[in-house]
């Protein structure tokens, strides 16, 4: 979806944010882990925009610096729930005293965010040594697709060809189709939002512990790569074929995938474990014909029964005869449906912020709640209360 960090163009768009609801993040009444933790968030798309919402949901004050006339590839700023909980000014990094303003930010953070091409923040005079020399405990965070050296550090890219060199893309799907590509999510978001948030947070405990400051690259590549930790050890196991489709997580199990339906919607079926197993093949009918389990040349036969079984009710049928049960069976819901799922209604997985439906700020904590505070930050609606909680005045100043 986002290009990300090193992008198509040079310094990786600005995206615009939303509603501009009042003082949504300001510093006072935030709630949460990072109540207190100061974050600028140097505008951009994809998984920058998402690590800094979780830094947001998690409590700290996020100042997005959102660059005049926004970017090109981007949500409709009303509803880009990546920007909510967040304040948003205005700063052309580009004019003369562009560097200068966000530099005045960096004072008083404790955390930047970027996801500029390698060497665009230096040029733009807001790379690392240019922020440390004002606040040596920063950390500054550098989100990019193939990381900030090797040979394709300068160029384009997106979240399906990070995944696709690191052996991801080739482990999903069908054996007798091509991969199939799972949204942007194994790459921007698994592989690059959440290890930023993880370097980042470790680095803020490192600066708490010594007063000192330091550069977090996080590469897409780099974090997709480290999510197939458990595959490598099994593959050298010999536990794990390099190819799709023949192997217990990736569709080659007939007791770990999906079936279809009588309606023509699907079953997820995860039963591994032994008792599972046995639990899931009595409820599904075919207990007394299913072949050995640990049969791997009858895992053929075995999946076809179970085929052929689902194909004689509907996925509701299915649900409510599975639900509760410990057969690890659960429908294959829509983005659409998942909010009315019973146990996530229960939970609020999900919420209602403004009228867009958006899933709810995970984890969860006993002492420091987190919630939804505000929708999406208007671009540059907050100068004056940024300006005013961070005493910045330059904020206001007109552009020069």
């Amino acid at each position: 979806m986002a290009v990300t960090g090193n992008g198509k163009d040079g310094e990786g768009d600005g995206s615009g944010s939303g509603d501009g609801s009042g003082r949504a993040g300001a510093s006072a009444g935030r709630s949460g882990p990072l109540a207190g933790v100061r974050v600028v968030e140097l505008a951009g798309i994809g998984p920058g925009p998402f690590a800094a919402m979780l830094l947001a949901d998690l409590g700290a004050d996020v100042v997005r610096v959102d660059r005049p006339g926004g970017g090109g590839l981007a949500v409709d700023p009303a509803y880009d729930v990546t920007n909510r909980n967040k304040r948003s000014v205005l700063v052309d990094l580009k004019s003369a005293d562009g560097p200068a303003r966000v530099l005045d930010l960096v004072e008083r953070a404790d955390v930047l965010l970027e996801g500029f091409r390698p060497g665009v923040a230096e040029r733009l005079g807001v790379g690392p040594a240019d922020c440390h020399a004002r606040n040596p405990r920063l950390v500054y965070g550098r989100m990019t697709g193939w990381g900030q050296e090797g040979p394709l550090a300068q160029s384009a890219g997106h979240d399906i060809a990070y995944i696709a060199v690191t052996g991801a893309l080739g482990m999903i799907g069908d054996p007798d189709g091509p991969p199939a590509v799972p949204a942007n999510l194994v790459g921007d978001y698994a592989g690059g939002s959440l290890y930023l948030v993880i370097g980042v947070l470790a680095a803020l405990q490192h600066a708490r512990t010594t007063g000192t400051g330091q550069v977090v690259d996080a590469a897409i590549v780099d974090g997709t790569a480290h999510l197939t930790a458990m595959i490598h050890g099994m593959m050298a196991a010999g536990g794990w074929q390099d190819r799709r489709g023949a192997n217990l997580l990736d569709g080659g199990c007939p007791f770990y995938g999906t079936y279809e339906t009588s309606d023509g919607q699907y079953m997820a079926v995860g039963a591994l474990e032994q008792q599972f197993y046995d639990t899931f093949v009595e409820l599904l009918g075919i207990g007394d014909q299913a072949p050995a389990r640990k049969d791997v040349a009858r895992w053929g036969e075995l999946r076809d029964a179970v085929a052929a079984r689902f194909k004689t009710r509907t996925r509701a049928q299915w649900a409510a005869l599975f639900e509760g049960t410990d057969a690890c069976v659960a429908p294959v819901l829509s983005l659409r449906e998942a909010p009315d799922h019973p146990h996530l209604a229960a939970r609020g997985t999900f919420t209602d912020f403004g009228g867009i439906v958006q899933p709810a700020p995970a984890p969860r904590f006993s002492a420091t709640p987190v919630a939804v505070a505000g929708g999406p930050a208007r671009p540059g609606a907050h100068a004056g209360s940024v300006a005013a909680d961070w005493d910045v005045p330059s904020l206001l100043k007109e552009e020069g």
